[in-house]
């Protein structure tokens, strides 16, 4: 495992605590050239078809383009992509960019509950019985999305195996990512919540070389991801570059030797 990946961190936000944070990242992948996950292939082309019959469907083909039910939107950084409360009609799929999800308690405190990037789906709720988003969508950076009715996702999922295929895939990885961060909850320490964030914030643990994450991401922010105070996060910001695991001023490299943190036995936290 290798590579640096630049993360720019702002301080000076208000600290404050925070409970019952989930954290969820990217796992499964689409690419134009079809699904990268491994145990999917797409349609071998001509395999169980007769001459004159239509393409193979092909899912990231079907996410690039634009035709009924399906539309592409644009969104500036901070802006609003679904609020808690709105209407939960569309499924949406993440072309580019970062969309940061957050949730708002009866008593107006807000947490980030998912940072998803490129590739990923959000608003899934709505295929189960969710009338109401539950959650706040914004940009982080410029985001193109694809928002798909709920008719039409409904549609594809019954009509296209592969698209299915992918579709499940991506929910059972999201949910196995929600049960790791359950845990890592309940049983780790301050400083091992942070490093293991630091580090899947840049894709260490992912099949191929890490990926660059580009975007401003606070102090408060990472606090709001592990359940802390933003004085906590920058405490073990600053001991984390003592000790050689990360490169920190302004911004953010993160080495792989930042593992030995998760991979202690014990936790070396002062709590």
């Amino acid at each position: 495992m290798s590579g640096v990946v630049h993360l720019e961190i702002i301080g000076g936000a208000k600290a404050g605590t925070v409970t019952e944070r989930r954290f969820v990242l990217p796992s499964v992948r689409i690419r134009k050239r079809g699904i990268s996950h491994p145990e999917i292939a797409p349609p071998t082309p001509g395999k169980g078809r007769k001459s004159g019959d239509a393409a193979p469907f092909d899912p990231a083909n079907y996410l690039e383009t634009v035709a009924k039910g399906r539309t592409i939107l644009l969104h500036k950084k901070k802006g609003i992509i679904f609020k808690q409360g709105d209407d939960a009609d569309s499924v949406i799929y993440i072309r580019s960019g970062k969309v940061k999800v957050t949730v708002l308690s009866a008593e107006g405190n807000e947490a980030v509950v998912a940072i998803l990037g490129a590739d990923e789906f959000l608003g899934e709720g709505c295929l189960i019985g969710q009338q109401k988003r539950l959650a706040t969508a914004s940009a982080m950076t410029d985001c193109t999305v694809m928002l798909v009715g709920k008719a039409e996702i409904q549609r594809v999922l019954k009509d296209e195996a592969t698209f299915s295929q992918m579709f499940v895939t991506h929910i059972l990885a999201r949910n196995e990512r929600i049960q790791e961060d359950l845990v890592d909850q309940l049983f780790n320490s301050t400083e091992k919540r942070l490093a293991r964030v630091l580090l899947l914030l840049a894709n260490f643990g992912k099949a191929g070389r890490p990926e660059p994450i580009i975007g401003k991401i606070s102090q408060e922010t990472l606090a709001e991801m592990i359940g802390t105070t933003r004085s906590r996060v920058s405490h073990f910001m600053n001991k984390f570059r003592k000790l050689g695991f990360i490169n920190y001023n302004g911004h953010i490299d993160v080495h792989s030797s930042l593992l030995t943190v998760v991979l202690a036995d014990k936790g070396r936290s002062v709590e």
